[in-house]
């Protein structure tokens, strides 16, 4: 396969951004240009050409899902959740998301100078407690320590392998017209709780993250035979964000109702009295499933049977009318076209 002369001669708008912006980490437009006009023309890869949550391939008889991820949330300890616990089930789920069985994760640590050791000791605890309740292990990794200054506290870095055990092939480009949309639960808790601690600010009820492993419901689906055509988590851009990627790459349009997209009472007031969309607020424990019709009733069956997606709903379907985009119906009985934000409502959130 000849290579690809890489240039910067493309539309990222350099002469706009000559630096990194947070914008540019944040699943929104900036983040998808740096991706597909730098990152992705540089490696010319056919496994990451899929846009998928990791990439799937065999080795002998095997088919296994490798995955990678970095973590930065800010702050560290959050309610529901912290950084340990995110750098588990978000590799977790991401390996869940090609329909893998998750086995394995490394984590690389690059601390700051002056971290607490006390910090240091919880996130730990916290890696550890997250991998023996998703059952996973973890077998290698990495510590680095930076200047006093050069970084804030603790990053981590986790990569994840998965076996896959059915012939399935799940990705964006699986999607048909007709399919329905599943979503496993409410949206919006993980961005609101990371707001509410890093401003401070207390509202009548308790807002927790929904992080949580999310394999076991997607393992019920594979092993009842449920011929799902494609997963994905709802991290960074959240539900909005996840379903335009997957509109753009199956070139299908996304119908969906916004009345029958959970977003608790509290987390819509959030929300509401700050000036954000729920729509594009990350999740660390929420997945759309896109399935065929004949086989929702089951699907949700399977679902409803697993704590963490007791709540299951379809939220709209998949048509083949003005291929590419996402409408959703309002409460009140109009249509808007769901677009994707510069960057993200709230930075450092994963």
């Amino acid at each position: 396969m000849a290579t690809k002369e890489f240039t910067l001669q493309c539309p990222l708008p350099i002469s706009d951004y000559p630096t990194v912006t947070l914008a540019h980490g944040g699943g929104g437009k900036l983040m998808h240009q740096l991706l597909e006009k730098m990152i992705l023309p540089a490696f010319d890869s056919p496994l990451a050409d899929s846009r998928h949550d990791g990439a799937v391939f065999e080795i002998g008889d095997a088919r296994l899902a490798f995955t990678t991820d970095s973590y930065v949330v800010k702050p560290l300890f959050f309610p529901g959740g912290d950084i340990g616990s995110l750098a588990v089930n978000g590799t977790v789920n991401d390996l869940a998301m090609c329909g893998a069985h998750p086995m394995y994760l490394s984590c690389g640590f690059i601390l700051e100078e002056g971290l607490p050791m006390d910090t240091l000791w919880r996130v730990v605890q916290s890696l550890k407690r997250n991998a023996e309740i998703a059952g996973v292990q973890l077998v290698t990794g990495d510590t680095k320590v930076v200047d006093k200054g050069s970084g804030d506290q603790i990053f981590i870095n986790t990569a994840g392998i998965g076996i896959l055990d059915h012939g399935l092939r799940i990705g964006p480009k699986q999607v048909r017209a007709g399919d329905a949309i599943i979503l496993s639960g409410d949206i919006g808790r993980h961005g609101v709780a990371i707001m509410a601690t890093r401003e401070g600010l207390e509202f009548e009820t308790a807002i927790e993250s929904d992080c949580a492993p999310v394999h076991r419901p997607v393992r019920r689906l594979m092993d009842a035979g449920i011929p799902v055509r494609c997963l994905r988590d709802l991290t960074r851009g959240g539900l909005g964000t996840t379903l335009i990627e997957i509109a753009e790459t199956s070139g299908y349009q996304i119908q969906i109702e916004e009345a029958k997209i959970a977003v608790r009472q509290d987390v819509a007031g959030a929300c509401e009295m700050l000036g954000f969309d729920p729509l594009y607020l990350a999740n660390e424990g929420r997945f759309v499933a896109f399935v065929g019709a004949d086989q929702v009733d089951h699907a949700l069956e399977l679902l409803h049977s697993e704590e963490v997606s007791a709540n299951a709903a379809v939220i709209g379907v998949v048509t083949d009318q003005h291929k590419g985009r996402v409408v959703m119906k309002s409460r009140l009985g109009t249509t808007r076209i769901i677009d994707m934000l510069s960057g993200e409502q709230l930075p450092r959130i994963c």
